[in-house]
C-alpha cells in the first residue's frame, strides 16, 4: 500500500512563493506518475500539475508559468513550487499517485492519495 504524506502549506500574501514537498512511502515510487490537485472551499477538486515517471510534466491552465512540478526518485518526493501566488489559488492540496508513469488530468486514474495540506493566500 502506498501512502503519501504532504507538507509544507501555510498562510502567505499574494505574490508570495510557497513549496509544497510530497513523500511516498510503500511503493515503487520511480514507476509512478505523481500530481497535485487543489480543492477550494465549496468547489470541486481540480488537476494542477503532474510528472511523469520521466521527466514530462503537465500543468493545469490556471497555475501554468507560476507553479512548477518536479521529484525527486532516490528521496520519493514530489514537489510543487508555487510562486507568484494569488487568493484564488487556496485550498487543500493533495498530492496522488498513478500505478502507471504516464501523467493524467483526471483524478479518477489516480490510486493513491494524501491527505492534503493547506495553502490560504491573502489579498
Amino acid at each position: 500500500q502506498v501512502q503519501l504524506v504532504e507538507s509544507g502549506g501555510g498562510l502567505v500574501q499574494a505574490g508570495d512563493s510557497l513549496s509544497l514537498s510530497c513523500a511516498a512511502s510503500g511503493g515503487t515510487f520511480s514507476n509512478y506518475a505523481m500530481g497535485w490537485f487543489r480543492q477550494a472551499p465549496g468547489k470541486e477538486r481540480e488537476f494542477v500539475a503532474a510528472v511523469s515517471s520521466g521527466v514530462m510534466t503537465d500543468y493545469g491552465d490556471s497555475v501554468k508559468g507560476r507553479f512548477t512540478i518536479s521529484r525527486t526518485n532516490a528521496d520519493n518526493t514530489v514537489y510543487l513550487q508555487m510562486n507568484s501566488l494569488k487568493p484564488e489559488d487556496t485550498g487543500v492540496y493533495h498530492c496522488a499517485a498513478r500505478r502507471v508513469g504516464r501523467t493524467s488530468r483526471d483524478q479518477s486514474n489516480y490510486a493513491y492519495w494524501g491527505l492534503g495540506t493547506q495553502v490560504t493566500v491573502s489579498s
